[in-house]
């Protein structure tokens, strides 16, 4: 998830649950035949059961990952399902990549549903999960989609589907954006953030409204004590807790798994270095200005109560103008979802996910 001041984080729960909902669907948009919908769950039948699967283990995830070495330096931790239950002809090569604070076990509701038919990478970014955190490194949303290009030509080596949450999905961007090759085959983004940390969307009255705060704020995280006094209060499980109630819209899902899969990598050597660096770092490139430049299909699946990157902010609004502007795009919004799609209703995501996967095939 997106990095907005140090509440921010957002992650995952491993408690397997089965949705009782029944998803109801009204046509906001069609044009040049890429629809704009909103996705809205009621509470009265069961959802189909493409859309739901079983939660992977979270010893099961730590058995299956491996480590590669980026640059022959940097330690990355990855997972890999290689062999789907069925391979189709519209079987896809995935690439899942988790958002600021989360690590591959974020995906763990996703796993399952997208290996039936495709073989599914996932990778912890450097700095998070169980990837290196090395000291002094500057962390630049660049370098991660440096990262993500590397994993595709090197272990990877076939043309993928990235699937990215908040800035997981903007990295994804960049990374299609300077590939070169036929690295990325399409993409799909879930909340895309508009940079690593808040600086990114000066043009919102909320954050310029919060300007002299968060700058104030950037200047006590550049001190070491205050930092780790700061860190140490976020990382705190019951501070954690409110603030993933806040992330999410569905509350059954921030479970204490999902606050320990936050709390445990924080706890690592590094981890309060690349805290810090990313929350006072260059934004990164904007997404506005990357899109255009993409002419791979994309999906767009954005929660319609996420007040880290808001429907009405303006790189909401941004997205959602664009089926109506690009031939390439599909956007659908998910009513009572917030930041972490993915993993806050995982139902309404592979709803729409799955089927747009497989016809990519025919496109």
């Amino acid at each position: 998830m997106r990095a907005l001041t140090w509440t921010g984080l957002s992650p995952p729960s491993m408690v397997t649950r089965t949705s009782t909902s029944t998803v109801n669907l009204r046509r906001i948009s069609l044009r040049r035949d890429r629809v704009c919908v909103r996705a809205t769950a009621s509470s009265s039948a069961t959802v189909s059961g493409e859309g739901t699967a079983e939660a992977v283990e979270l010893v099961e995830i730590g058995e299956r990952s491996k480590k590669w070495k980026w640059k022959g330096e940097y330690s990355i931790n990855y997972f890999v399902n290689n062999s789907p239950e069925e391979v189709t002809p519209a079987s896809q090569t995935l690439l899942l990549v988790h958002g600021f604070g989360a690590s591959i076990p974020h995906w763990r509701r996703n796993i399952n549903a997208l290996s039936k038919n495709h073989a599914v990478y996932a990778i912890d970014l450097l700095g998070f999960g169980a990837s290196e955190k090395p000291p002094g490194f500057s962390y630049t949303m660049e370098s991660w989609a440096e990262l993500i290009l590397s994993f595709l030509e090197e272990v990877v080596q076939k043309p993928t589907i990235l699937i990215g949450n908040s800035v997981g999905s903007l990295a994804c961007v960049i990374a299609a954006s300077e590939s070169g090759q036929d690295l990325v085959k399409g993409l799909v983004l879930l909340n895309c953030a508009g940079g690593m940390n808040n600086k990114a969307v000066f043009d919102d009255w909320r954050i310029k409204l919060l300007m002299p705060l968060l700058l104030l704020i950037d200047f006590l995280l550049k001190q070491r004590g205050i930092a780790s006094a700061l860190f140490n209060r976020v990382k705190d499980r019951d501070n954690l807790k409110n603030i993933l109630t806040n992330v999410y819209g569905n509350k059954d899902n921030v479970d204490d798994t999902l606050v320990e899969i936050i709390a445990g990598p924080a706890n690592s050597e590094g981890a309060l270095d690349a805290f810090v660096s990313i929350l006072t770092g260059p934004p990164g490139p904007n997404p506005i200005k990357l899109i255009p430049e993409i002419t791979k299909p994309v999906l767009v699946l954005w929660g319609d109560q996420d007040g880290l990157t808001p429907l009405d902010g303006p790189v909401g609004k941004y997205f959602t103008s664009l089926p109506g502007q690009l031939p390439n795009f599909s956007l659908y919004v998910l009513e009572g979802v917030g930041h972490c799609p993915q993993d806050d209703r995982p139902d309404l995501v592979h709803e729409r996910l799955l089927p747009w996967l497989a016809q990519l095939s025919s496109t």
